[in-house]
């Protein structure tokens, strides 16, 4: 049985990055993914200036810009003869003034490492959730409002 305060169901960008912040914000969270590891096709393998900036905010860019990535300052397009410019990513107010594109399993694991620098942030691989019962079988409160999720796995 476990008990936890935070139970985030998906490990992709927003439910690791959500479970890193909750966790450095002291609440205990597990992260349940299905999957026995981030490495597989995802939509999404640019990290954009406005993540980089939160991953500087948070203290993880130094350490996120050793992984291997490929920058992308301009956006531009060649359409017949003309040359258009579409973006500039070199005049934003950002520390990285670059798209990242990275495998997003990369950033995904960079992400997860972070979180266990937090004795309350708990990755769970192969851990797939397929209901919740509120009848108190699953989930219950206690007395102070804390929520407490019990399932098998």
């Amino acid at each position: 049985m476990l008990t936890t305060r935070v139970c985030v169901v998906g490990g992709g960008p927003a439910g690791v990055m959500l479970s890193l912040l909750l966790a450095r914000a002291g609440i205990d969270v597990i992260v349940l993914e299905k999957h026995a590891d981030f490495f597989r096709d995802f939509r999404g393998d640019t990290i954009h200036p406005s993540t980089t900036e939160v991953l500087h905010e948070l203290g993880l860019l130094q350490d996120f810009l050793k992984l291997p990535y490929s920058p992308i300052s301009r956006g531009e397009l060649q359409y017949g003869d003309r040359h258009i410019e579409m973006a500039d990513f070199s005049r934003l107010p950002t520390h990285c003034k670059f798209i990242a594109m990275m495998p997003q399993w990369d950033f995904l694991d960079f992400i997860a490492k972070a979180g266990t620098r937090y004795k309350s942030f708990h990755l769970m691989m192969r851990a797939e959730a397929t209901g919740l019962t509120p009848d108190g079988s699953v989930v219950s409160r206690t007395p102070d409002g804390e929520t407490t999720i019990k399932a098998e796995l």
